[in-house]
């Protein structure tokens, strides 16, 4: 199966759409070979800012940038995105509405051996916290080149999430993305509604496949890559035709999607809602190690719905 890291395909997209508008710009904090925001620089050095290891800085920059009629992406790792220039980003570009796109690679759990430090499980949470964010969670590299696309051509503040390793890519190449969109990825789910999205998407389906050809249970996937706007029209509908909803996320259980569909649900429609997610801080590992000990496969994905079923 082809298989493509969601940092690359949207580092070359970020290049393929630089060529197309002048007032595209990167704004980066010295990990720009990492994030492959490198390839913009090197073709547009005169539009391209590297502020060294100083995110606060980054986003002020980028704030200025916006304020002057440009498009400026912030690049650097997640977990230096979100949590260390929180009040740039609340004061400089979320209370402004300015169109700043934080487009942040390395996200989750999936960081490798780069240790707890580095694993941003609570950005989401800090982004949707700033209400004038849209959110996006691409699931693979196609759909991550889908959501570049949209954030940069929608006028507004954006948060774009994205993992380090590569990941099955099993979305159509020329797939497009909106605002307060989802995709149903596996559609068989009169039984349970698995909602999902980013990374988790994948194990997701395989677990449909397992629930359905192998213990008789008819599970939908839906990709929830938008968070914000959330599509709660799918949710309700999801509530009304399964005898449960599973939420499924790389993040903190709260502040994620569980808590965006139970506190919607819980007003429209009270439906039991079950989570995988994490729970805690993690540890150093490889991808495998790191979601085989924390539950965050398809095999997790299976146990969790047959005990609730």
């Amino acid at each position: 199966m082809l298989t493509g890291s969601t940092r690359e395909y949207a580092g070359k997209k970020i290049l393929e759409l630089g060529g197309n508008n002048q007032n595209l710009c990167v704004v980066g904090a010295d990990l720009n070979k990492s994030t492959f925001t490198n390839l913009f620089a090197d073709k547009y050095p005169e539009r391209f800012f590297d502020v060294g290891i100083a995110e606060q800085n980054m986003v002020n920059v980028a704030a200025g940038l916006a304020a002057s009629g440009k498009i400026p992406i912030v690049s650097t790792f997640a977990v230096f995105g979100s949590t260390r220039p929180m009040d740039q980003l609340r004061v400089g570009v979320a209370q402004s509405n300015l169109n700043v796109k934080v487009i942040l690679t390395h996200a989750g759990l999936i960081t490798g051996e780069d240790g707890i430090s580095a694993q941003s499980l609570e950005d989401i949470s800090l982004f949707l916290s700033l209400n004038s964010f849209s959110v996006l969670v691409p699931s693979d590299a196609y759909e991550a080149q889908a959501a570049v696309d949209l954030a940069i051509n929608t006028n507004g503040p954006f948060y774009v999430r994205l993992s380090r390793p590569a990941l099955p890519i099993f979305n159509n190449k020329n797939i497009t993305l909106k605002k307060g969109g989802s995709n149903t990825v596996f559609e068989s789910g009169s039984d349970v509604s698995i909602l999902t999205y980013g990374y988790m998407v994948y194990p997701a389906i395989q677990a449909a496949n397992e629930l359905k050809d192998i213990h008789g249970i008819n599970a939908k996937v839906v990709n929830m890559y938008s968070l914000r706007p959330l599509d709660y029209e799918t949710i309700l509908k999801c509530s009304k035709e399964s005898k449960f909803i599973m939420t499924v996320e790389e993040h903190f259980k709260f502040g994620g999607l569980h808590s965006l569909v139970s506190q919607y649900l819980s007003e429209n429609n009270p439906t039991k809602v079950m989570s995988i997610s994490m729970t805690d801080y993690a540890e150093s590992g490889t991808t495998e190690e790191l979601v085989n000990k924390y539950g965050l496969n398809s095999e997790n994905i299976v146990k969790n719905v047959l005990q609730n079923i």
